[in-house]
């Protein structure tokens, strides 16, 4: 039995029936890490001596004979944005290269709850700003399937840690696609809760009206566990909501097993979704999927979301305003890399020293951003810009609002391309920028969404084997031979709070 393949149940059911204890499996992942993350490089941080001292508490309980949670002893990594006490927390860059979390986040706090064990931190485009990973400071993670290509972004490491089973599951945060978009390029599940559903104290904020923090993992059962675990309000976050209803499919018809099929399920395809420029053979495999969900029984029904195409400039307007915002307290003095003594002979100025901070401490991509999150806040531009992309976004929650008066759910592509290779996009910031085309606008509006592998397109090998096949890959026939399969996954979107059915929807494909 191979321990690093277990699902989370698999792996409950086997700690309690003592097959394997929880120092084992957990030195089982830390010594697969070692080995095999110098190809991926998903880790910024590996935290044993904690992850050994979590294990031998589960193993303790379980000898003295106490019930321990499904989670218990329980593999998982967390993105390097989400403070874990008394670990480096970076946000993937230099000006936080030294900070070390005062306290645990919320999503932490319950997780070690329940007694999950923490491997280490993950690799992420610095602020969780990109779309492939490369924009961290530190270097880029690799994808599993080929080493060639990006695990995509933000939660480029966290994706890739669960694709390569260095753990079973990871946390990351989705801003703009985050999760989404390395969960399809990984072809691992990724799930962007409602905004509100999880608490965002404690993690590092990029843009405090969209940011959201999410599972990846490897089945649509273990992503709804740790969803179930860490959502709900909290105290100290003001938006965060408590929401104890779980609806059903509608017209859903039962079987003895409680294997739901669908029956009169109406599911929407928005025209707007399937644009020139998207990847034929991604656009056949998303197509395959739906008439799949079709001959299943669903109804599938077009429908126009017809202020998609100002997604994306909108989404990029207020990410960076708030991005501005937010990332003024990385000043040198309070927070982040301080360049006074080093650069004393220069610095003569407050203004100097937030220069000099500020300037070496933040990549070119934040940078970036701040800058134009500056602009468009700024005198005699905040109507232009910012008041008019709000107003915008207020029409793209409303066309969500009309759809979902027709239609259950809503099926999209998750991303116009697999993974692409590394370095193809990154000196192109407009068409690294349209990686989160299809994914923006749920963000925007609010929205729960998953990423689900449904298929593959091939491409030329780039190398002679990929080093791993995750387990729903190997149905496909990724990695040997002249090719590989790259992952394509299927984005499920669902009405605000409504996860579980988004849960259901999913679950159904493998059946």
């Amino acid at each position: 039995m191979e321990l690093t393949e277990l699902t989370i149940t698999q792996t409950h059911e086997g700690l309690i029936k003592k097959e394997f204890s929880a120092l084992e499996l957990c030195q089982t992942y830390l010594a697969r890490i070692k080995k095999e993350d110098k190809k991926i490089s998903a880790f910024l941080t590996l935290c044993e001596d904690l992850a050994i001292s979590q294990a031998k508490e589960i193993d303790e309980m379980i000898s003295t004979g106490r019930e321990i949670p499904i989670l218990a002893g329980i593999p998982s990594a967390i993105k390097d944005n989400i403070l874990v006490e008394g670990m480096k927390c970076t946000a993937g860059s230099k000006i936080l290269e030294n900070y070390f979390a005062p306290y645990d986040a919320t999503v932490v706090k319950k997780l070690k709850s329940q007694g999950v064990v923490i491997l280490g931190k993950t690799n992420l485009d610095e602020f969780a700003m990109g779309s492939s990973t490369e924009n961290s400071a530190f270097f880029p993670t690799k994808n599993p399937c080929d080493l060639k290509r990006v695990a995509g972004g933000t939660s480029g490491g966290s994706a890739a840690a669960v694709s390569a089973n260095f753990c079973l599951f990871a946390l990351g945060s989705d801003t703009g696609g985050s999760i989404r978009q390395p969960a399809s390029f990984c072809g691992v599940i990724g799930l962007k809760p409602t905004y509100g559903a999880v608490s965002r104290y404690g993690l590092i904020a990029f843009a405090s009206s969209l940011d959201q923090i999410g599972s990846m993992t490897k089945t649509v059962e273990d992503c709804e566990i740790v969803f179930d675990l860490i959502s709900g309000k909290d105290e100290f976050d003001s938006t965060s909501v408590n929401s104890n209803s779980k609806p059903q499919i509608p017209n859903s018809k039962q079987t003895p097993n409680s294997k739901f099929q669908i029956s009169n399920l109406r599911i929407g395809v928005p025209k707007e979704y399937f644009v020139k420029g998207m990847d034929e053979e991604v656009e056949k495999v998303i197509k395959g999927a739906i008439k799949k969900y079709e001959e299943m029984g669903a109804k599938i029904e077009e429908i126009s979301l017809p202020h998609t195409e100002y997604a994306l400039p909108c989404y990029y307007i207020i990410a960076s305003s708030e991005a501005s915002a937010n990332l003024a307290r990385y000043d040198g003095i309070k927070y982040g890399l301080s360049k006074v003594k080093s650069q004393k002979s220069k610095v003569k100025s407050l203004m100097d020293a937030y220069l000099y901070s500020r300037g070496e401490g933040f990549g070119p991509e934040v940078r970036r951003r701040i800058m134009l999150g500056t602009y468009a806040l700024s005198s005699g531009y905040y109507e232009a810009y910012y008041l008019r992309a709000q107003k915008v976004r207020t029409l793209i929650r409303e066309d969500f609002n009309k759809a979902f008066k027709k239609v259950d759910a809503i099926f999209t592509p998750v991303s116009p391309s697999p993974a692409f290779k590394i370095g193809e996009k990154i000196d192109d910031p407009l068409k690294m920028y349209l990686s989160d085309i299809f994914t923006v606008s749920v963000n925007l509006a609010g929205l729960p969404a998953l990423s689900l592998p449904c298929g593959f397109v091939s491409i030329v090998n780039s190398q002679k084997h990929a080093p791993y096949r995750p387990p729903f890959l190997e149905k496909g026939g990724a990695g040997a031979g002249p090719k590989v399969n790259l992952p394509v996954g299927l984005q499920i979107i669902g009405k605000p709070f409504e996860e579980n059915k988004i849960f259901e929807l999913a679950k159904i494909w493998k059946h």
